[in-house]
């Protein structure tokens, strides 16, 4: 009877999570798979097309532009933010006055709302009045104000943003790496007369080869999947210039604003989905792939 009673206790505290898994996870994905074959608004009948939708994907310039922009931002922010994760970490992981405060001031972006992220640097970043150039201004650095979110700049903005929002999160993870590794490492180095540079090349990167394959793989996928702060500070323009893959797949299903077209693509929406994912899924294996052939060699 107390083992049936326990058997019973189990299932009803995993059912919660179970019900949400299948209700917000595993139905929304069956039911656009199937409307990837579909022709459908989001109202009246669906009328089935075949490969017609997938058909129209390979042809269409925009997606595939949007794919070129995903690997620009996605690369513009790993060279980046990966290193200069790494350095903080190794300054903030030794007994430096105050690194437990400094460690929580970079960590803060991370849990800040990336909607409010996305305001605050348009409100940095803004061509007419914004406090940059504002700055720029009146130090005499510039003579004119620069349009930051026009076509030859918005791409680098954006990658600042999306710097300023990860570089804290890879850092702790980073710093979790460091502090496995064995002070007796480095003292037995600088008694054999190894300078930092060399303590770090010889010693740091080989000992955190785990964690460092970890963290890329987690960079790489969300700097492939990162399109929210995008959406709120540049809705993909000016002129797709920084319209990424996700995000081109989120303005088919819903309006980002009014100027955006009100009639949804579902069906055409779900084969773009389904695409990309399929792109970030073959990445993610390739890294698999090359990492554990550098672990073999």
């Amino acid at each position: 009877m107390r083992k049936r009673s326990s058997l019973f206790n189990s299932y009803v505290f995993i059912f919660p999570s179970l019900f949400l898994t299948l209700a917000l996870g595993v139905y929304p994905l069956v039911w656009a798979l199937r409307y990837m074959f579909y022709d459908y608004q989001g109202y009246g009948k669906e009328k089935f097309i075949g490969i017609d939708n997938f058909t129209r994907l390979f042809r269409d310039t925009e997606y595939w532009h949007s794919v070129y922009n995903t690997f620009i931002y996605a690369g513009g922010k790993l060279i980046i933010v990966l290193p200069l994760s790494l350095i903080l970490a190794v300054i903030l992981n030794k007994g430096i006055k105050g690194r437990v405060l400094l460690r929580a001031v970079y960590f803060m972006p991370t849990i800040i709302s990336t909607s409010v992220m996305a305001i605050v640097f348009f409100t940095i970043f803004n061509s007419y009045n914004g406090l940059l150039n504002q700055f720029l201004l009146k130090y005499g650095l510039i003579s004119k104000s620069i349009d930051w979110l026009g076509p030859d700049y918005a791409m680098i903005t954006v990658i600042i943003m999306a710097i300023w929002g990860a570089i804290g999160n890879y850092m702790l993870l980073f710093i979790a790496g460091l502090q496995g590794i064995p002070d007796d490492l480095y003292e037995s180095a600088s008694i054999d007369g190894a300078n930092v540079v060399q303590k770090f090349w010889y010693i740091t990167i080989p000992m955190l080869g785990p964690v460092l394959q970890m963290i890329v793989m987690l960079a790489i996928i969300n700097s492939l999947k990162g399109y929210e702060s995008i959406m709120v500070m540049t809705e993909g323009g000016p002129f797709g210039k920084t319209d990424v893959m996700y995000l081109y797949v989120y303005k088919l299903f819903f309006p980002v604003s009014a100027t955006s077209p009100t009639v949804q693509q579902i069906g055409y929406g779900s084969a773009a989905g389904f695409v990309t994912a399929l792109i970030v899924g073959l990445i993610t294996i390739a890294y698999f792939r090359m990492s554990k052939r550098l672990n073999q060699d």
